[in-house]
């Protein structure tokens, strides 16, 4: 059972090797010139000096100036990793959907399972050896993400969505999942076509949920403050995932959403986000009707040190589905004439 599988589909492995190499010759050289760049600019010593804590000394040097060369030389690929950002995508529909749905399709199911062969053995054997490819293909790709994005998702840290979707192990999980999507579809639709569109659009309706709903919520965010004529600052390359800003007053209440207020020793005064113009920043707040002072920016984010954490969270989720769905798949077998 195990040749015979491997004889259906050791084109689409063939081909899908391939693809891994073609990407990989896309991948090193712009990889390598990436990282050549990142460092010898001073942009990794520059990020490395300012490490992972939310609130830095308002003296410390940013990295605004390394990271727009690096940005300005390399804006291109931003769009080349979105590409990648859908093969775990591109899989589910092209190798997951039809493995099934061809074989009904066509009528070879009626061969195969009249045979010695029964269909939960079927089903092992072939569920199986593409789950081990995919596997293997996702876990390289994986692999080859993780390093050739690194350098280009330094300004946003790896926490933030999107970008979180392709480092780490979580592609891995997204393949998996992609790849069981497509076999159970397989089993409802019994055809090509419909199972790899409904395949597509079941991947990216989950993909979005969990992004949107889940994920903020595997851990509780973390929140700092800094009083508004404090002399330190909110460290905007630590690699963080914000969930918000604002200025609260003394009893914790937010007075003024998505801004900030600066207002130094030196009678500087800094501010950003939706301040109305009826509000002086450091003109006395209080007296302004926001509330008891003292007044403070505050933020509210995700570490960039849970980066493992959620990616070890997010992957379980999308393996569990996988197995759910797999399990589905093979009881739905039974039911096909």
């Amino acid at each position: 059972m195990i040749w015979l599988t491997w004889r259906q589909h050791r084109k689409q492995v063939l081909y899908t090797a391939i693809g891994l190499v073609a990407l990989g010759a896309v991948m090193l050289p712009t990889g390598l010139s990436m990282h050549h760049v990142f460092n010898d600019s001073g942009l990794a010593a520059c990020l490395s000096k300012l490490g992972t804590s939310q609130v830095i000394s308002g003296n410390a040097d940013t990295c605004d100036d390394q990271f727009g060369q690096f940005s300005r030389q390399f804006s291109s690929m931003g769009f080349l990793a979105i590409l990648f950002l859908l093969l775990p995508m591109l899989v589910g529909v092209f190798f997951g959907a039809p493995l099934v749905a061809r074989e009904v399709e066509q009528g070879t199911h009626r061969f195969v399972w009249t045979q010695t062969v029964s269909r939960r053995r079927w089903a092992v054997a072939k569920f199986g050896l593409i789950a081990a490819v995919t596997l293997v293909f996702s876990t390289i790709y994986s692999l080859a993400m993780d390093w050739w994005s690194g350098p280009l998702m330094a300004n946003s840290g790896r926490m933030g969505p999107l970008i979180f979707d392709f480092e780490g192990i979580a592609p891995i999980g997204y393949t998996l999942f992609a790849v069981a999507l497509g076999i159970f579809a397989g089993t409802l639709w019994k055809k090509v076509l419909p199972a790899m569109v409904a395949t597509l659009v079941g991947f990216i309706v989950v993909r979005v949920l969990i992004e949107t709903l889940a994920r903020p919520r595997y851990m509780s965010p973390l929140t700092a403050s800094l009083p508004v004529d404090s002399s330190n600052q909110f460290n905007g390359d630590s690699g963080a995932w914000i969930y918000g800003n604002g200025v609260v007053n003394g009893a914790g209440k937010l007075v003024l959403p998505n801004s900030s207020i600066g207002c130094g020793s030196n009678g500087n005064i800094a501010v950003s986000g939706a301040v109305p113009d009826n509000v002086d920043p450091c003109g006395g707040l209080v007296s302004q009707g926001l509330g008891p002072g003292p007044f403070f920016n505050s933020t509210r984010y995700q570490p960039a040190g849970r980066f493992w954490e959620f990616q070890g969270i997010e992957t379980g989720i999308f393996l569990a589905l996988a197995a759910i769905l797999i399990y589905f798949a093979i009881r739905r077998l039974s039911r096909i004439g």
